[in-house]
């Protein structure tokens, strides 16, 4: 591509950009960790359509900033080398004139990109990066940026910001107040919360052509994935079996993998990607909580959609996924690590602050079978014992109380109240 054609895909894009209106856009709590001042780069990393461009937007525009933008994710610059970003740079120049502010979104797609990036931050200009990928942090920025940037990991919608986005209050306790959150609990159990996925009628297809994106762009191309297909049905299986310890030997036999090593590193590829996320159960020992990892998916909407996706074992794991992926995104308020524990019983999730340990939480969807009720909290109880913490936590779908037995308080709390 000539430097013209640069140009008028840029201004292309810039025209998306002017068409964006701060009115229509949804708070996300994500924006209070932008620091638009710094002359560290802010990157916000996450998977695909969680609304990364759209954060970034809606921050620079209402602090009243005029940035440049460039979209990589557009086929006119999907395949531009190293070598052809100068080009690309003056094109940007030709079309803003001289910003002091570039938003770059979906940059990972460039190869060594971050030399370009280094010599931005070097000409003192302000940087908002978005991408899908995480290795674009854990590796890439890490290495190359060495400190220079400031991370926002973005999720999909949480329940808060789905009721915001409805213009559903939170506080409304009167009778319409509590059946409309209701109805948009149910939604988001069964839909999830990708933001575009509210205004999209055939949900199913656009799931189905996210996951495939995924895989294909962010994973296969990117990196040497020599069973794509074995991949790929081994993704579609791990969203399937949410809330469970995965065995690499196992998946390599179901799969045909060549060995247990080339399936832990498939996983490793999904989670990169964002779509799912490893869970490493509590231990004083590093070398155990690397093993026997459970696995949860980002979002509910990529559980299968099949007969069975609301069976009693299916919904009591999509509720556990949504509490796993909201105290993911709460660590950055609470900067709690997140663990399950298991010692001949299990503990969904144990929070911890450093060495010490902050609370305990199960989640169980009924809890009014006796057995259920006894198993959830006889567990909580003989945890806090061993493990020396009174904060107990027991998330269901519908009761608020306290339980307490010899000294020892179970908070029981509805999920609609604890989201």
């Amino acid at each position: 591509m000539d430097i013209n054609s640069y140009k008028q895909a840029l201004l292309d894009q810039q025209k998306e950009k002017n068409e964006i209106l701060l009115e229509n856009l949804t708070a996300r709590r994500e924006e209070v960790y932008f620091d638009l001042n710094s002359q560290l780069a802010q990157i916000v990393i996450g998977i695909r359509r969680s609304g990364k461009s759209t954060i970034c937007h809606k921050v620079l525009k209402q602090n009243h900033i005029n940035y440049a933008y460039i979209n990589f994710d557009d086929e006119r610059l999907y395949d531009l080398k190293t070598e052809e970003l100068n080009a690309v740079l003056e094109a940007l120049y030709m079309v803003y004139g001289d910003f002091k502010y570039l938003f770059c979104d979906e940059i990972q797609n460039i190869p060594s990109w971050f030399l370009f990036v280094n010599r931005l931050l070097r000409q003192k200009i302000r940087l908002i990066i978005t991408g899908s990928n995480a290795k674009l942090l854990s590796g890439e920025l890490s290495t190359h940026l060495t400190g220079r940037y400031n991370q926002i990991e973005l999720f999909p919608f949480s329940f808060s910001e789905i009721l915001a986005y409805k213009n559903i209050p939170a506080g409304d306790d009167s009778t319409l107040g509590v059946a409309l959150r209701k109805a948009a609990f149910e939604e988001y159990l069964s839909q999830g919360g990708f933001p575009e996925l509210f205004e999209v009628k055939n949900k199913k297809a656009y799931i189905r052509n996210l996951f495939n994106s995924i895989i294909t762009r962010d994973i296969k191309q990117r990196f040497s994935v020599r069973y794509p297909e074995a991949l790929r049905k081994m993704a579609d299986y791990l969203t399937d079996t949410l809330c469970t310890e995965i065995n690499y030997k196992s998946l390599a036999k179901q799969f045909s993998f060549g060995s247990a090593h080339t399936a832990e590193n498939y996983v490793s590829y999904l989670r990169q990607a964002y779509m799912l996320i490893g869970l490493q159960k509590f231990s004083r020992k590093s070398r155990e909580r690397i093993r026997n990892e459970k696995n949860y998916v980002i979002d509910t909407a990529f559980i299968s959609t099949a007969k069975e996706g609301f069976s009693e074992q299916n919904f009591g794991w999509r509720l556990e996924n949504i509490v796993c992926i909201e105290l993911f995104r709460r660590r950055n308020q609470t900067l709690n690590d997140v663990y399950y524990y298991k010692n001949g019983y299990e503990i969904d999730f144990v929070l911890c602050n450093d060495n010490s340990i902050v609370e305990l939480i199960q989640v169980s969807a009924d809890i009014s079978a006796q057995k259920t009720f006894n198993r959830e909290t006889n567990a909580l109880f003989l945890a806090a014992t061993e493990l020396c913490c009174n904060n107990l936590t027991l998330i269901t779908l519908n009761e608020n109380r306290a339980y307490t037995v010899d000294n020892q308080t179970i908070n029981i709390v509805s999920v609609l109240n604890w989201l």
